[in-house]
Order: C-alpha cells, then structure tokens, then sequence
C-alpha cells in the first residue's frame, strides 16, 4: 500500500470506512492511516453511545458510586467524587496524566490509535458522549494528529499517559501537527475549523483507559511483517539461484510429511518464484544438499508466518474490544469496575512478534555471509567486488547486517516478563506491552535493512552468474532493485541505498510487482 504525504487530509472519493466496535481489521487500519481514507460512526453504534452517555448521566444524577466518575482514580478509588466537581475530576485526570516523555509517535501511529480508540468507544461501553466521539472522528478526518509521546505506558490500566496527550488536543490544549507544523493544540483545531469540548464526567476516563498505543503500534508493526514475510521469500529465492541452490528441498512430498501449513505455504511460494530459473541445480549435480539457511527456508520462513497468524489473531480482537474501566452494561444496567485495560495478551504477542521476525532476519544474515564470503559461495568473488583487493565489494555491508541482527537480539528480550507496581500498589501488576510494541516496532524496521542488505548484495551476485538467467518472478524484484541502485562496480558509499531498499521493502510496491508475475504468495 502506497504512502502519502504526511500532510494529506481525507481522501474524500473514498468509500469511508464505518467504525461499529465490531469489524476492524488491519487492511482498514492501513486504509485509513496511510490512504487517508476518512472515517465515520456506524448509526447504530451512535444509538449505542447515545444510550451509554444517558446512563451516565443518571448515575451521576443520583450519586451512585461509580469508580472514576463520582470517585477518584487508582489508590484515590475510595476518595468520593461530587457530581459538582464530576466534569472537573476528568479535567484534571487528563492535565496530570499527561506526562508522557520522548520522541513524538509518527503520525502513522497517532492516526492508528484515533482510529482505534474511536473504534473501542463505538461500542458503546465506554459512557463518552456522542460529540466527543465526533471530534475524535473530525480530528483524523481533517488531519489533526495529536503530538504524542513515545514513552510512559505501563501496559495496564490502560496506556494512560500517551493517550492523555490525545485528549488534550480534544480539549483545545497540549500541541498537535497540522499541515506539517507542529502548534498548539487550540491552533491546530480551530485551523481545521473544528472546536474543542468540555469534559463531563467519565469521559477523560474514556479516552485514555485503553490499550490502543500498544496495539496501533502492533498493528502497524503487523502489517509491516506480512510484507517483510513475503518479500524476504523473494529475495531468498534470488540468493539460491545465485548460490545454485537445490530446490528439491522445497518439494511438496518433503512438507507433507511435516504438515505445518505455514511450511506448506513458504515452500510453495519458493517453487513459483523458482519456476524458470536456469542457475539453480538439482541434488547431486553441484552438491548433495545446501546448507541450512537456503535448504530449511519453509522450515524457518515458515515458523515465523506462524508467530505472524498467532498476533493476527490477538489484534483482530483486541482492536474490536472495550478496554477501559468501568465498563456499562446499558440493557442491564451495569457498571462493573475489570481489568480489560490489562496489556498482557499484547505484551505476549509482541513479545512473540519481535522473537519471530528475528529470525527472519537471522537467516537472511547468514544467505548474506553465503554470498560474500568465498568459501562458502561456490566460485563468487570474495566479497562480490569487482576489483578484489584494491575494492572490498559487499565485506562491509555484512557487518551492518550482523550488527542489526545482534541488536535485535537485545530488543527482543521479552518486556512481558518484567511488572512494577504503581499507585501504591494499587496496580500492583503491569504488563509492559507498550514497551514490547515498540521494540517490536525497531526490531521490523532492523529486518528491512537486513533484507535490504541480502537483496543487494543478491542483485550484485546475480552480475556474476548472470542476471538474464534468474527467474521471471525474482528477475522482476531483480530488475525494481536496478532501478533504485545501480552495480557497485567501483566502491562507493551504500548507505542510503541499503535505506532506500529497506523504505522499498516496507511500502510493498515491490511485492506486489513480483506477485503479478508469479501469482498471489502465501
């Protein structure tokens, strides 16, 4: 999927997408948050907040106890809230929350969670009122991105601090980028010709008890690996026919008897993308078998797809989830004080997401040492250089690469096995999922570059053994990859070419070029 500028409001020819609480998936996600195609409330979920917001209205009409409404929050549960001061306590809640530190979230992000924060308020749980709800919807639709702080968030009780930052642009405070500058709040609204509200009771709450700065940033994290996941089968594809790989290790009678469907789907891709080649060879001919980073590619490739369906599966449902606190239960009349606002099932899922697209990149080092390193390349120039000695070729590009595998390996401890209590041991067990979503985060734009890194020096391979050789599917990325970055004949600075490929590899244009070629991929 395309970028776009950063500064682009709605695509307004768009068919908007309708938030419920119920459907989002990520293709919408990404429709909205890089095609800029504009949002709006589903009629009957506005029947649903409508019906919420009475509810709380009643409840503080009559002075029910309702934690974070007529009482304070955390170890301030006990402290009893008038229904005077009821609209000052969300007020408050949300100047003293906002202490979140650190570098901006890209705008991506911002827009992910406004989408999703909206999506969770759609289900009509929450108590927020209907404008403000609106707002939200007018603030991603005009382009209004709340500047937001990366760090802060324990993972529980929501991700309370960065997403305070949001609702104070809502309410006309804190900064916000509008049209590539950065201003205040109050400005950036009344620019897009909006207004900001006032907080009544429970609506602070609303909007900041939540999970969705970890999960906008898994999502976007998720949809980056499932292209990285396809397009790293490409470029391992143009490795083997570099290196005359043996493709009768993908052969369908070896996966069926180790019926993983994900190992089924990697090894199925390869024998498309191969289909063609005149430098692979068959067992026996060069070698009896390859080593284990070209020979067990359905194996490998394969087991991280399944890490990629197991956090598919966690996001699909808790983008569609309520998850502050308390929740109302309108047709029953119920306000229930949970723990959905927990960040664990996140947390171990990215988690899970930064130890499976590792590995992606692990075994895309080890094609890469494969290619440069002449003992193990099969008749390749030492270090792919055109001049071997005087010019040291493609030596350097290995390091970087095994520099950014071992960093990974540091990011992709797991945050989830590490809590800290807060308010006074109040929230006495947190789950760091915010923190695992962004190293997540790192770990798949590190994954880029290192596939970046084995497409380059791939594409400098395949001079060698000659291009017009490789197969149709692989000599489509073969040929995008020309386009971008010329033959490293002389030595020069790849630095901003590794960048530039890496950009490539996540934007998807590249995949979707090859898919044409040799059909849909796995």
């Amino acid at each position: 999927m395309a970028m776009v500028s950063k500064h682009q409001e709605s695509n307004l020819e768009a068919t908007p997408v309708v938030l419920n609480g119920e459907q989002l998936i990520p293709e919408l996600v990404a429709a909205v948050v890089y095609d800029h195609v504009p949002v709006v409330l589903d009629a009957q979920a506005l029947r649903r907040v409508i019906a919420c917001r009475k509810m709380v209205d009643e409840l503080v009409a009559a002075g029910k106890v309702v934690y974070g409404v007529t009482t304070g929050f955390g170890k301030f549960s006990d402290v009893t809230i008038s229904p005077q001061d009821a609209a000052q306590l969300q007020v408050n809640l949300i100047r003293s929350h906002a202490c979140a530190v650190g570098r901006p979230l890209p705008e991506p992000t911002v827009r992910a969670l406004m989408m999703l924060r909206a999506n969770a308020l759609a289900k009509g749980h929450s108590g927020i009122r209907p404008e403000t709800l609106q707002l939200l919807l007018d603030c991603i639709n005009r382009g209004v991105h709340p500047v937001v702080p990366e760090q802060g968030s324990l993972g529980a009780s929501g991700d309370l601090a960065p997403l305070s930052h949001l609702a104070l642009v809502l309410m006309g405070e804190g900064e916000a980028f509008y049209q590539g500058e950065r201003i205040s709040g109050e400005k950036a609204l009344t620019r897009a010709g909006l207004k900001p509200i006032s907080l009544q009771a429970k609506e602070g709450l609303a909007l900041i008890n939540g999970t969705q700065i970890m999960t906008s940033i898994g999502t976007l994290a998720l949809i980056q690996s499932l292209r990285l996941a396809k397009i790293a089968d490409v470029i391992a594809s143009l490795t083997v026919e570099c290196l005359r790989g043996i493709p009768d290790a993908f052969a369908h009678e070896v996966q069926q008897v180790r019926p993983y469907p994900e190992q089924i789907g990697v090894a199925k891709n390869l024998c498309s993308l191969l289909r063609g080649s005149k430098l692979t060879t068959r067992q026996g001919e060069l070698r009896v078998q390859d080593a284990y980073s070209l020979r067990c590619l359905p194996q490998v490739h394969g087991a991280t797809r399944q890490v990629l369906a197991y956090v598919q599966d966690k996001l699909a449902i808790e983008m569609n989830s309520a998850t502050d606190n308390p929740l109302l239960f309108v047709e029953k009349g119920l306000v229930i004080s949970g723990g959905n606002f927990h960040g664990q099932p996140i947390a171990f899922a990215m988690d899970f997401l930064k130890i499976g697209m590792s590995e992606l990149a692990n075994i895309s080092e080890r094609r890469t040492e494969r290619l440069v390193n002449p003992a193990l390349s099969g008749g390749l120039p030492a270090f792919l250089s055109h001049n071997p000695g005087v010019g040291s070729g493609m030596m350097i590009t290995q390091y970087v690469s095994a520099s950014i595998v071992s960093e990974n390996k540091v990011l992709a401890h797991p945050s989830s096995v590490d809590s800290i209590p807060s308010s006074a041991n109040q929230e006495d067990h947190v789950s760091m999922g915010t923190t695992a979503a962004r190293h997540a985060a790192q770990i798949i734009s590190n994954v880029s570059k290192v596939l970046a890194i084995e497409l380059i020096c791939g594409a400098e391979a395949a001079e060698f053994v000659g291009a017009e050789g490789l197969a149709p599917a692989t000599r489509v990325l073969y040929d995008k990859l020309r386009a971008l970055v010329p033959p490293v004949v002389e030595d020069r600075s790849t630095s901003r070419d590794i960048e530039n490929v890496a950009t490539a590899l996540l934007e998807g244009q590249w995949l979707q070029a090859v898919e044409a070629v040799a059909g849909t991929l796995f």
